[in-house]
């Protein structure tokens, strides 16, 4: 009976250990969308660094779903950060998105360019990528370099026709919110979008679950429609331990 009772406490040490440090320190996530490519794509498992932004509810692993509660060591993400986040819709949900607007910020979309206090952001044409589909169907679409204000650089895809929110009045940031946009700029529900729209909104800091600092790795979700045999050739090797910009 001893033995049986420490094998359940030793599972429960461990099993306490594991949550703290998924709570504490780091967590992988995978990608199932396109919102975020060329930086991310859909099938890269990252991971999420959760000590930089402090802690909250939202801190808790994925499979706790507690509501909102205030950060403990808070600190607000930098301009470009690529974060991840419980979604205010839905708070079991886990998104990420880059955060490109900070409290106080004033942000516009002109004609698809993003602007940010008055002045509009450096966009560079960087040639012709491919965007993923969840189907796995590809198309070729534009891609460029965006330099947000402080000097962080980042690629972004563009089609060159201007959609339903590539216009949008005005918005000033509330402190202790962030404005975030997917770099697939015409596949991303983002702060463009009201939350009743299916969007994010204008994302409370609260909800942050940490920063994105590599992935740990890919493996091309489109590969399931082959025989299980051409399986391991969809695995992305070279995006194995990769830093995220």
């Amino acid at each position: 009976m001893k033995r049986w009772t420490r094998s359940v406490l030793d599972i429960a040490v461990i099993i306490g250990l594991v949550i703290a440090a998924k709570t504490a320190i780091a967590e992988p996530y995978y990608v199932p969308s396109g919102s975020m490519e060329p930086t991310l794509q859909i099938g890269d498992e990252l991971l999420a660094t959760k000590y930089p932004y402090g802690y909250s509810s939202a801190s808790l692993p994925v499979f706790v779903t507690l509501p909102e509660s205030q950060r403990i060591l808070g600190a607000l993400p930098h301009r470009g950060d690529v974060v991840v986040f419980r979604w205010p819709g839905d708070r079991s949900q886990i998104w990420v998105k880059r955060v490109v607007g900070l409290p106080g910020d004033r942000i516009e979309m002109k004609d698809g360019r993003l602007w940010i206090n008055d002045q509009q952001v450096e966009l560079k044409p960087d040639g012709v990528g491919q965007n993923e589909s969840e189907d796995g169907s590809r198309e070729p679409v534009e891609r460029f370099i965006e330099t947000l204000p402080g000097g962080r650089a980042h690629t972004i895809f563009k089609h060159a026709t201007v959609g339903q929110f590539d216009n949008t009045p005005e918005i000033t940031v509330p402190q202790g919110h962030v404005f975030v946009m997917g770099d697939n700029r015409d596949n991303s529900a983002d702060s463009r979008i009201p939350l009743d729209m299916g969007g994010v909104g204008l994302l409370p800091v609260s909800d942050l679950v940490g920063r994105v600092d590599a992935l740990v790795g890919s493996w091309d979700l489109a590969a399931k429609r082959q025989p299980v045999w051409e399986w391991p050739a969809a695995l992305r090797l070279s995006r194995f331990f990769t830093a995220v910009k």
